[in-house]
C-alpha cells in the first residue's frame, strides 16, 4: 500500500479475541496500567515477544500485521529498546482509537507459537 507504516503486533488470545470482535479493525483499549500501546517495526521482533513472553503467560501466541496511514505515525518516534531490530512506535493510550481510525487494512494474524496450535492456542 502507498503512504502506510506496516506495524506488527504480538499478541496473546485475549487481546486476540478482542481484536477479531472489532472485524479485525481496531486494538481494544488499554488497561489502566497500560498507558502506552507498542506496536514493533518488524516481524522478527513481534516473533521473539509472542513466542518468549505471550506463550508461557497464556498459553499461545500470535503477531499481527497490520498498515497505517504513514501520515498519522509520524507523528511518532521508533525507539530502539535492546538489540538493533528491537524497535517500537510508542503510542500513547489516549490516542489508540485515532490509531485505530487510520488502520487502513485489517489486522490479520502471520504467525501463531506454538505453531501447532489454533487461535485459542489449543
Amino acid at each position: 500500500m502507498n503512504d502506510t507504516v506496516t506495524l506488527y503486533r504480538p499478541t496473546g488470545p485475549k487481546e486476540l479475541a478482542l481484536v477479531e470482535a472489532s472485524g479485525n479493525r481496531g486494538w481494544p483499549p488499554r488497561l489502566p496500567d497500560q498507558p502506552i500501546f507498542y506496536p514493533v517495526t518488524n516481524a522478527a521482533y513481534a516473533v521473539e515477544i509472542a513466542r518468549d513472553w505471550n506463550v508461557p503467560a497464556s498459553g499461545a501466541g500470535f503477531v499481527t500485521r497490520f498498515e497505517v496511514r504513514e501520515a498519522f505515525m509520524q507523528r511518532y518516534t521508533v525507539h530502539q529498546v535492546g538489540a538493533a531490530h528491537h524497535t517500537e512506535w510508542w503510542v500513547p493510550a489516549g490516542e489508540l482509537e485515532t490509531l485505530n481510525d487510520n488502520i487502513v487494512s485489517t489486522i490479520e494474524v502471520i504467525r501463531r507459537f506454538p505453531e501447532n496450535k489454533n487461535e485459542n492456542g489449543t
